[in-house]
């Protein structure tokens, strides 16, 4: 009887802390800080898998380490951010971001308030969302949703004050898209032009 005690005491302990021991592991993928976790369940996702590539840039290593979206103002990121966008999502959200078929993205409401911040938008774009907003994971790495996400966020038209991704330094010069602005493939920056 001792025995069979024990046996379940230390099932118990077992069962309580597996999951405790699996949330406290980064789930995100191998080089990650910041666990990204899906729009919807809340499940944890794992950036190692989708697309190859894309992984290994500094932007990519210190947004996985800290949430911050190095290309959030490069211009050379911008550019390469708006084809990705027009390739990807414009079907549904629109060339500029006013939404169509899926919601906006350059005014200030949120479906999913957690896309108020970088990380919350890099986890909807990975692992996707209800309706039609399936993941992109397999049709974009990690380099290239970050310059997504600065696309998205330069098409911003409501109030910087509630744009939570830019620091108090870019508040203070935001300068808001203005349709028909283009970006040279030679500017200089982060980003090299896209192929």
């Amino acid at each position: 009887m001792h025995i069979v005690r024990s046996a379940r005491v230390a099932l118990l302990t077992l069962a309580v802390a597996m999951p405790a021991a699996a949330r406290a592991q980064p789930q995100s993928g191998s080089q990650t800080g910041i666990v990204f976790r899906n729009t919807i369940t809340g499940e944890a996702m794992d950036t190692a898998e989708g697309k190859p590539g894309g992984r290994d840039t500094q932007a990519v290593k210190t947004f996985f380490q800290t949430g911050k979206n190095l290309y959030i103002d490069d211009k050379s990121c911008l550019r390469n951010g708006e084809s990705l966008f027009l390739t990807s999502c414009s079907g549904c959200h629109g060339h500029l971001g006013e939404g169509k078929v899926g919601p906006g993205l350059n005014d200030d409401y949120w479906t999913y308030p957690a896309n108020t911040t970088d990380v919350g938008l890099f986890a909807t774009l990975w692992g996707g969302a209800n309706g039609m907003m399936g993941p992109h994971n397999e049709d974009l790495n990690p380099d290239e949703m970050l310059q997504v996400i600065a696309w998205i966020r330069h098409l911003y038209t409501g109030p910087v004050k509630d744009a939570e991704w830019l620091t108090d330094e870019q508040k203070k010069t935001y300068k808001p898209f203005k349709e028909g602005e283009t970006f040279a493939k030679d500017v200089p920056g982060q980003c090299k032009p896209l192929d």
